[in-house]
């Protein structure tokens, strides 16, 4: 029974609530056709479960140490580099760090949050859809930006960039400003192909490198330990001063 149990969770994994309108347009479009034309099942069923497949959200095991940063996305790593901070992101002071992630639309597209945090801000900015793998994609292209503030007083703030790639047609961001995000809980998801960015301060090193393959909620993309106790110490004698 016990293994029975385990391939039911590894298969029939929850669907994003956002998916289940593709889905039943997908499925309804396959029927009608197929009913009128009996060939285009077999165009029509595999799209139709490739829908169910995209808008999967498997659970995921955490890493039990919170003074980390976790992969919001499942995909591949693009770039670790310090980079200029984009207006969006304005609130944001000093140097960054971008850790960008591309996800191809066979990757899970359900986007969860990098660390324990309040939403500080939330922007949206219109744009274009060009191929969210370019580095232009993260000035040119339709994004949603939100502002993380650590829950441990340390003062880290971080920010996430959901970003609307070539075939992608809407970004889903489910928080608001003033909502608590647990590290690992999911926030939205981008629908059909996108690019997840997250910006640290530059002191923190990215354990991650490009090309890397990153999987949303475990993957470790930077430890804030070393210097988030000099951050934390500076923040305590300055509060003293």
């Amino acid at each position: 029974m016990n293994i029975i149990t385990a391939i039911k969770d590894e298969v029939l994994v929850p669907i994003h609530p956002a998916g289940w309108p593709f889905i039943a347009l997908f499925a309804l479009v396959t029927f009608g056709i197929s009913v009128l034309w009996q060939p285009f099942a077999i165009i029509g069923v595999p799209l139709t479960v490739w829908c169910v497949y995209f808008f999967r959200n498997p659970p995921r095991t955490l890493p039990l140490d919170s003074d980390l940063v976790i992969a919001p996305a499942d995909g591949r790593v693009l770039s670790t580099d310090i980079a200029p901070l984009p207006e969006e992101l304005s609130e944001l002071t000093g140097e960054y760090r971008c850790i960008a992630i591309f996800m191809n639309v066979f990757d899970v597209h359900v986007n969860r949050s990098p660390i324990n945090a309040i939403i500080s801000a939330k922007r949206y900015i219109p744009g274009a859809f060009v191929n969210a793998s370019l580095d232009k994609a993260s000035h040119d292209n339709e994004r949603m930006a939100l502002i993380l503030d650590a829950e441990d007083q340390s003062g880290l703030r971080i920010g996430v960039v959901q970003i609307a790639g070539l075939v992608a047609r809407r970004i889903v961001c489910e928080r608001e400003i003033k909502d608590r995000l647990s590290a690992g809980q999911v926030f939205g998801l981008i629908k059909f192909g996108s690019r997840v960015d997250v910006w640290i301060p530059k002191e923190y090193d990215a354990l991650v490198y490009p090309g890397q393959r990153t999987i949303a909620g475990e993957t470790v993309l930077a430890d804030l330990k070393p210097a988030g106790k000099a951050r934390r110490a500076a923040k305590r004698a300055s509060t003293k001063s």
